[in-house]
């Protein structure tokens, strides 16, 4: 659980950091931003494994580029599924994209998700 939260609050820095640094992503309310990085969160463990998969010819093709495309539309179906949180156009949702992974980057090394395990 004190992972999950973890991770929620990073998500969610993540988007903060993308609404303050790109223009065409906002948000309303804090809880309207906590409730992104949720929705986001569930939308990158439901939907994006699928796409991956139905796009796995075009993301070899582009050597991995389109893994960015695919998560700037994650961020965008939150922002469609979502009142409040905005993202105006493709190139906002890359670039809140790339925010948002290198803050879940981060948060992953804080809480030691990206370091070898010991037998």
């Amino acid at each position: 659980m004190f992972k999950f939260l973890v991770r929620l609050a990073f998500g969610a820095v993540g988007l903060a950091l993308a609404a303050h640094f790109v223009p065409g992503v906002s948000y309303d309310t804090t809880t309207t931003l906590v409730l992104a990085a949720l929705l986001l969160g569930v939308v990158n463990a439901i939907v994006r494994p699928i796409l991956v998969i139905l796009t796995l010819p075009l993301t070899i093709i582009t050597l991995g580029l389109f893994l960015l495309v695919l998560n700037a539309g994650m961020i965008l179906l939150v922002a469609f599924l979502l009142k409040g949180f905005v993202v105006q156009g493709l190139m906002a949702g890359v670039l809140a994209a790339i925010v948002t992974g290198l803050a879940n980057w981060v948060g992953a090394m804080v809480i030691g998700d990206l370091t070898p395990r010991r037998s």
